[in-house]
């Protein structure tokens, strides 16, 4: 399946990008090792907002801002979100306010 990937020079914050070899990976799943690898930074994340690449949905869904950005981009920017986890090169995004 091809990856609806998000046309992002630079997400906010600390970038990690995630490889993970599973062809089953699903959202449930791709979120929990997210969340593990936020928590590694010694921080208490809370997750702002995210994006499945093989759909194209994200959260949250709203139109905001310029347009220059995704909107759950730029939702995220706003509240302070400085940690991403890129799973997979775009198949999953997530974004956190270390806290």
């Amino acid at each position: 399946m091809k990856l609806l990937k998000p046309k992002i020079e630079d997400y906010p914050g600390k970038l990690f990008k995630l490889k993970i070899d599973n062809p089953d990976l699903d959202f449930a799943e791709a979120k929990d090792i997210a969340k593990q690898k936020a928590e590694e930074t010694g921080a208490d994340p809370m997750l702002l907002s995210w994006y499945q690449g093989k759909t194209g949905e994200s959260y949250p869904n709203l139109e905001c801002g310029p347009g220059d950005k995704p909107a759950w981009i730029t939702y995220a920017e706003s509240r302070g979100g400085d940690l991403t986890i890129d799973i997979n090169e775009g198949q999953y995004v997530f974004i956190y306010l270390s806290i």
